[in-house]
């Protein structure tokens, strides 16, 4: 299946920066000053949530604000594209109250990674849409120039390079269907809620920046539990940060192997998850993997 292009953006088209999960703080402005510059000379133009700073604690609003402000921005015709720069713990807590009719009615895409994974996720059970787990802040980082260069060439030049990237296969050859998942951590906070998407026939995605190895037996025995396993056609694995980086025993494929069948097949990539060189993965969309290829 051939990849199609999928944002709608052009030059000098608004973009909206939320904050649906944790809070910056506000000695980190200087830091969101960089990245709106940045996304200015690829030339968009940020505008801010009111709720990006933490207040008290971690929230930079209430659930309901948060939610509010997320919303101004899909009803907002002018604004192509809604970025949020957070990550966490508490991005659920505003799927109450977000206009899923909205949302659906929108062509504009929501882009988030990490604890997003849940936002993201719940548009697509909602709404069918498909939004972007990427990061935007990866701007700043170690592979900055790299990051804006794919991100000018696929969502401003018609390209592909932000959702291009290699998969090795652990079982079997290729796999196809949607995608979803994302953090594995976040994305099974929506367990048992009207927010958990049907997993029938789908490329599940799993990732994670913390956890070892009592982590890791933990959310997949709960993915088992809920059946997972059993109604997926395959498993794309991302990196997962903290058990790379101690080389935990056993690694994540030998304890997923665990879990599944031998004939479901299992990917693998490097650049989907936490690292400043990730790319994008469309979840809610249908994806081809093959074997030592991009994504197609």
């Amino acid at each position: 299946m051939k990849y199609e292009m999928t944002t709608d953006m052009e030059p000098g088209n608004k973009i909206g920066i939320v904050c649906c999960s944790n809070a910056w703080k506000k000695k980190e402005e200087n830091k969101l000053l960089q990245l709106e510059e940045i996304i200015r000379k690829l030339d968009l133009v940020p505008v801010r949530s009111p709720y990006i700073f933490g207040r008290e604690s971690v929230e930079s609003g209430s659930d309901m604000e948060r939610a509010q402000a997320l919303m101004d921005f899909y009803r907002d015709d002018s604004v192509k594209g809604i970025f949020d720069i957070s990550g966490g713990d508490i991005s659920n807590g505003i799927l109450p109250y977000l206009d899923y009719g909205t949302i659906g009615a929108c062509d504009k895409k929501f882009w988030g990674y990490s604890d997003l994974s849940a936002v993201i996720n719940a548009i697509y059970t909602k709404t069918g849409k498909a939004s972007v787990l990427y990061q935007i802040s990866n701007f700043l980082y170690e592979h900055g120039p790299q990051q804006q260069e794919h991100f000018k060439d696929t969502v401003l030049g018609g390209g592909d390079a932000l959702f291009r990237f290699p998969v090795t296969f652990y079982q079997g050859e290729s796999m196809e269907g949607v995608v979803v998942g994302g953090n594995v951590r976040c994305f099974l906070k929506l367990a048992g809620t009207a927010y958990f998407p049907d997993l029938a026939d789908k490329i599940l995605l799993l990732e994670s920046l913390g956890g070892t190895v009592a982590h890791m037996l933990t959310y997949f025995s709960q993915l088992k539990q809920l059946g997972a396993f059993e109604q997926v056609r395959g498993i794309l694995l991302g990196t997962f940060t903290q058990m790379e980086r101690e080389k935990c025993k056993p690694d994540v494929w030998t304890l997923l192997r665990r879990f599944v069948d031998p004939a479901l097949p299992v990917g693998r990539t490097d650049f989907v998850g936490h690292g400043t060189d990730s790319k994008a993965v469309l979840v809610g969309a249908y994806r081809s993997f093959t074997e030592g290829d991009h994504i197609v």
